[in-house]
């Protein structure tokens, strides 16, 4: 599906940079190529050949000197003709620069409008689409990887063989139910759908884990006042972010940075210490530490390791009792004295226990692990190709429990028309990942999430 209209928009941030590009799409980009953009050697333009030269506005002024390429469609990222201008990345000149384009025939696309028409034009589908933004919004290498691995078609792949492994067994039992006269030879369909929902149940496995890499998640440090939490935050971001003293009550507000956590984004909360005051501001950060525990997707409870474990501790312990919790007994440097034995055998949510120091740095990267494998679920990071999105891991557990369904129909004998509704409800459901069976309002509301320029 070409488009009659051309689009065009800043394809970088806007601000300040070295270099700022204007690309624009559609019928109209080389007409538009021609008439702002002189050449500095004369000649046709040429498809993938970048021209250096200036942009030209109507009075024959120079507005910037560029670096200009022409992509002839289809073969583009958007499958029509592309022009991107290469400008000085100031405003002004590639405001100017972009108000020309606009002013030859080109409007300004709106929000992830290339990639839109990357996929009407059948360039990419709509897992790989949205895989464009996941590279973008990448925090950690692994979240980048998986992206890439998606954008590249691998989970695309997956589900195309799964789709095909569906389409003989619905086809059989639509034979059977539109054409009942008809001598259909009998066929034995449980074990090709064994072998999908085999593939299925692969790809949901690690469906959760791959949502936490690329969402991240949030960890509550909290604990008695002075228990070390700035200094861990510290410690795991490696700079100076929160304020450390040795005086109690320090820190009187939460305070959030993400930090890479074996692969994963993880959203360190440094809470305001825990305790009973008189004190109107460190009551208020005291209630916003409760409020922060109660919406962590875990809880690194820090205990004072260098003196005896007090009633104070166990109380904030017991706030813990909801939430997956790490117990860590801090300041290991200064002489291990406080006894974990209680919150180990009380704690109905305990994911384990470790000393550490943020001074020395001792048991900081083990920490890490233990993190990131309590957000995985307590295991360790699939094998399998992860599913990232929410969007397709909702779709994969409607299509296994379609599938599912018709498997338990064939070993119960149910009508070959009920199965047939099964069959096509998880086709259907896996179609919704790549965008062969999407709702126009749901490609706006993915799309729309985009930036302008891409």
């Amino acid at each position: 599906m070409l488009y009659a209209d051309t689009i065009a928009a800043l394809a970088t941030p806007p601000g300040v940079g070295g270099v700022g590009i204007i690309r624009v799409s559609g019928p109209q980009s080389l007409t538009i190529a021609q008439a702002i953009i002189k050449p500095r050697r004369k000649g046709a333009w040429r498809s993938y050949q970048m021209r250096y030269g200036h942009v030209i506005d109507e009075q024959g002024m120079v507005v910037d000197e560029v670096l200009a390429v022409f992509f002839k469609g289809p073969r583009s990222f958007t499958g029509e003709d592309i022009l991107e201008i290469h400008c000085h990345g100031g405003p002004l000149p590639l405001r100017r620069t972009l108000s020309l384009a606009l002013a030859h025939g080109a409007r300004l696309a709106n929000p992830g409008e290339f990639s839109l028409r990357a996929f009407a034009n059948g360039r990419i589908d709509l897992a790989q689409a949205e895989a464009t933004l996941d590279v973008i919004e990448a925090q950690t290498n692994l979240g980048l990887s998986l992206a890439l691995d998606q954008l590249g078609g691998g989970l695309s792949r997956d589900l195309r063989s799964l789709r095909e492994q569906l389409m003989y067994p619905l086809a059989y039992v639509t034979a059977l139910t539109d054409f009942p006269e008809d001598d259909v030879p009998s066929e034995e369909l449980l074990p090709p759908l064994r072998q999908a929902h085999s593939l299925l149940s692969q790809l949901l496995a690690g469906a959760d884990q791959g949502v936490v890499v690329r969402e991240g998640a949030r960890a509550a440090l909290v604990g008695r006042p002075n228990a070390g939490k700035s200094s861990l935050m510290n410690a795991l971001l490696r700079t100076e972010r929160a304020i450390v003293t040795a005086i109690p009550g320090t820190t009187r507000d939460t305070l959030e940075e993400t930090a890479n956590l074996g692969g994963i984004p993880v959203v360190l909360i440094d809470t305001a210490g825990i305790t009973e005051t008189d004190d109107v501001v460190e009551r208020i950060g005291v209630e916003r530490s409760r409020a922060a525990l109660s919406k962590a997707d875990l809880v690194l409870l820090l205990i004072d390791g260098s003196q005896p474990l007090s009633a104070e501790d166990l109380a904030i312990a017991q706030l813990t009792h909801e939430r997956p919790t790490i117990v860590i007994a801090t300041k290991a440097d200064l002489g291990q004295h406080a006894d974990l034995t209680p919150l180990n055998q009380a704690h109905p949510a305990l994911r384990g226990s470790i000393a550490i120091s943020s001074q020395a740095g001792t048991g900081l990267d083990y920490l890490g692990t233990m993190v990131a494998e309590q957000l995985l679920g307590g295991l360790p990071l699939s094998d399998a190709r992860l599913v990232t999105n929410p969007r397709h891991r909702d779709a994969l557990r409607r299509a296994n429990a379609a599938l599912e369904q018709a498997i338990q129909g064939f070993q119960e004998g149910r009508p070959v028309d009920l199965i047939a509704i099964d069959l096509h409800e998880a086709i259907a459901s896996l179609g919704e990942i790549t965008g062969e069976t999407v709702e126009h309002d749901l490609l706006n509301m993915i799309f729309s999430r985009f930036c302008i320029g891409k």
